[in-house]
């Protein structure tokens, strides 16, 4: 059993149990904390492959901005967790009955896949030969090349649900405070301080 055998193990079994400790654990720091491990399985796994640019991507993307973005959000926000988990046993059934059925179709979809015979000829035809070229060139050339307009139309649709989130949360309170910049960039210094002439030996 050589090492590649042995660290395909080892970094597969990490994150099958990360994966399964991240829902099973009570405390959600705890989660996000195996969130993270499992990223760094997976970005093993991928390296494993020969696709080291998507285990980058995995580990700064993935592990760099989202997990811990998920860690302040979940450090920040004061969520009674114990108040949220006392109606599990409440949706437990309908949960049950919701995974039973989508475990039916997935052995119903599985039962019945067939592959295309030209399915191997097709995937050869748009991946470079990996002797030729390298996998990150290879990949760049893909998206930045044959697929650039699938790509820029991609990165117009999150920016648009961006745009859409942030629509939908924006509340005005009145109660609230706000900074208006022109306002403090157009004041009058007259209007803002007032000079008063204090005498010796008294207060103001």
């Amino acid at each position: 059993m050589g090492f590649t055998v042995i660290a395909f193990y080892l970094f597969a079994f990490t994150a099958v149990a990360s994966g399964l400790l991240v829902v099973l654990s009570r405390n959600p720091v705890h989660s996000v904390l195996w969130l993270i491990l499992t990223f760094f399985s997976a970005a093993g796994l991928f390296v494993l492959m020969g696709a080291e640019y998507v285990a980058m991507l995995l580990a700064i993307v993935y592990v760099g901005a989202v997990a811990v973005l998920f860690l302040f959000v979940v450090m920040m926000l004061d969520v009674d967790f114990v108040e949220l988990r006392s109606g599990l046993s409440k949706y437990l059934p309908l949960g049950l009955l919701i995974g039973a059925l989508l475990l039916m179709e997935l052995g119903l979809i599985f039962g019945h896949w067939n592959f295309a015979e030209d399915a191997q000829a097709l995937r050869a035809a748009v991946t470079p030969d990996m002797a030729e070229t390298h996998n990150t060139i290879a990949l760049g050339k893909l998206i930045y090349t044959d697929y650039i307009y699938m790509f820029q139309a991609s990165g117009m649709i999150l920016l648009v649900a961006m745009i859409g989130a942030i629509v939908l949360t924006l509340r005005h309170r009145k109660d609230v405070k706000r900074q208006v910049i022109a306002d403090q960039i157009l004041r009058d210094p007259k209007d803002a301080m007032e000079l008063k002439d204090v005498k010796s030996g008294q207060g103001l």
